[in-house]
């Protein structure tokens, strides 16, 4: 049974069939089927992206919180996990410990699909790769340049610039990065290093949800805004943000608002994407 917990799960033929499916003209395939979202963690773009790519292969999606399953309280997460496979065909879950998504997986009752967890953040690094490769035609070769700290985000977007062939730059605060190498990622200290040549610059917010926040690490990070003098550094390159953004912090206005800004598009994607990752789950050939 396929799983899609992470992008480092997925062969190079997995990932290309699911952009490819992220594109391709789609059938209801899940027609008369539910879809069980559960959210640990609220978001605005993770539910209606599924909500809405569910609804367009003719299946039910079904919200659910904490409160409604109890899951490791009221009932066990085996327990929670074959009921909730007797009615969805696929189970998507939004959480704060990947070790869950682990445990539901490894049940084989349905199909689980990550909608973010605290170490890896699939969905999203499918639509920007996705994006990426309508921007610049390829993802061989293309050279990104992530601009914070080394999170969810940035390691489910490493994992696939290392499956498909493009160059990883990371400028993180010393002690904000990957905390062991990465093939083919670059992992340097001095944001204006790893912006050089680049086809695509993406920043984060300084605060991820979960996190404290505070003045000192606020401080750390001032130097890693992305302004236009930053951008400038490497002439048409295009502009890209998981969102939530705060403009004027990791970004500013004129960057994220700007005509090289691609995060509207990028933010779509995870529509299309979305629906790519639920047909490849059930079998659907690009």
């Amino acid at each position: 049974m396929k799983h899609l917990l992470a992008i480092r799960d997925l062969s190079v033929g997995d990932l290309k069939a699911i952009l490819a499916l992220s594109e391709a003209p789609f059938t209801r395939a899940l027609q008369n089927k539910g879809v069980a979202l559960y959210f640990e963690k609220p978001s605005a773009r993770t539910r209606n992206s599924m909500e809405v790519a569910a609804a367009q292969l003719g299946g039910h999606p079904v919200y659910l919180q904490p409160s409604e399953l109890g899951i490791g309280e009221r009932e066990s997460v085996e327990d929670v996990t074959r009921t909730l496979a007797c009615y969805h065909a696929i189970i998507a879950a939004r959480v704060f410990d990947h070790g869950l998504l682990e445990q539901m997986a490894g049940l084989n009752a349905a199909p689980v699909l990550n909608m973010l967890s605290a170490t890896d953040h699939p969905l999203q690094a499918l639509a920007d790769l996705l994006t990426i490769k309508q921007l610049l035609g390829r993802l061989e070769g293309a050279r990104i340049a992530f601009i914070g700290e080394a999170n969810n985000v940035a390691r489910s977007l490493a994992e696939g610039c290392v499956l498909l062939g493009a160059q990883l730059n990371i400028a993180s605060p010393a002690g904000f990065g990957f905390g062991r190498p990465m093939l083919a990622v670059n992992q340097v200290v001095d944001p204006l290093e790893a912006i050089e040549g680049a086809d695509i610059v993406y920043s984060d917010v300084w605060v991820s949800m979960g996190e404290k926040d505070s003045r000192e690490r606020r401080e750390v990070f001032a130097p890693y805004q992305v302004t236009s003098d930053l951008m400038a550094k490497a002439p048409g390159a295009h502009f890209l943000h998981c969102l939530p953004a705060r403009r004027g912090e990791e970004v500013t206005a004129e960057v994220i608002d700007g005509q090289n800004s691609a995060v509207w598009r990028q933010a779509e994607n995870r529509m299309h994407t979305a629906r790519g990752a639920m047909l490849w789950l059930t079998g659907a050939a690009a």
